[in-house]
């Protein structure tokens, strides 16, 4: 009998599909993404790969938010999700009817969020960003004289305020994972491991980021771990990124960073539950059933796709 990823693979071979996949789901749907010539990468690249693939359908092992944003990109292919009810706490905190009456409250403000939001969310924006464009986006609207209103991550917020000097008003949401961080147990883990660089994502606590040498989204937390000389990393953000770095820098040591109080060893439970909602055998149950597609009604993709334009037309 064949194995699951062998199944997978002749189910996305029938169904001419193509599996991507985010850095922070399970390692093996990871490799079998880049193995059946998907991509495992951050939310908007997943996308943005599955609009310029030849493929009619885009598997996307990761959260909802994700395969909304696939389906913005590509609203001629059909996108599945693994799990629909593997969600984001950041989409969560962000209800569409809360968040478009704050928006009102505040005209004259620009819209800016980030790319874990809905779709319904999006369409309400004027733009759509990642951790890794934030600042630079952020700096060209103050640049342009622009107030702004940013959405859903207070952390991250603080960290692209606090870099730009923009003028910014925080929506109070948070990421689940990278909130649990914690500074006291990070100083005593730096003390333990003086030779260590630390490397944080941006949706942490202000108190945590303050403490690294790195701070920056998935790719760039991936790439000081290939390109910095240090040997060992103390490592904030979701501990399903582990697999991508031990595969490009086996030789290092990959140290994570504490989500427990001062005391706290090494060990962590930095891993997102709705992650981990992503197997091989969903992803081989919806290959083979068509089950979680995601639909989007048009006037809110539309709007969502000239947000997320903005940031594709800037970054280009």
């Amino acid at each position: 009998m064949l194995s699951t990823q062998e199944q997978i693979k002749a189910e996305l071979k029938a169904h001419n599909a193509v599996l991507v996949a985010h850095y922070y789901v399970d390692a093996k749907l990871q490799t079998l993404a880049e193995a059946t010539g998907g991509i495992v990468s951050d939310s908007l690249e997943m996308a943005r790969f599955g609009q310029n693939c030849d493929a009619d359908t885009i598997i996307v092992a990761g959260v909802k938010f994700m395969g909304e944003t696939a389906k913005i990109l590509s609203p001629e292919k059909r996108v599945l999700v693994l799990d629909t009810h593997a969600t984001c706490s950041l989409d969560e905190d962000c209800p569409i009817d809360q968040f478009s009456a704050f928006c009102d409250q505040h005209p004259d403000r620009v819209v800016v969020v980030y790319a874990n939001t809905s779709a319904q969310v999006k369409a309400r924006a004027d733009w759509v960003v990642t951790s890794g464009s934030a600042l630079n986006v952020v700096k060209h609207l103050k640049d342009n004289g622009k107030k702004i209103l940013w959405a859903p991550d207070k952390h991250l917020g603080h960290y692209v305020q606090t870099q730009t000097n923009a003028d910014m008003l925080l929506w109070q949401g948070a990421c689940v994972v990278h909130e649990r961080f914690k500074a006291d147990a990070l100083k005593v883990l730096k003390v333990l491991h003086p030779e260590a660089a630390v490397l944080v994502h941006p949706e942490s606590p202000q108190e945590v980021v303050a403490l690294a040498d790195v701070v920056g989204s998935t790719t760039a937390l991936i790439n000081a771990v290939k390109n910095r000389k240090e040997q060992t990393f103390i490592i904030a953000t979701d501990n399903g990124i582990f697999h991508k770095m031990h595969e490009i820098a086996p030789n290092k040591k990959l140290i994570e960073a504490p989500t427990m109080g001062e005391g706290a060893d090494c060990e962590s439970c930095a891993h997102c539950e709705w992650m981990a909602m992503n197997t091989l055998e969903n992803c081989l149950s919806t290959l083979k059933t068509g089950n979680n597609e995601i639909f989007i009604n048009t006037d809110i993709r539309k709007k969502a796709k000239n947000a997320t334009q903005k940031l594709l037309d800037f970054t280009t």
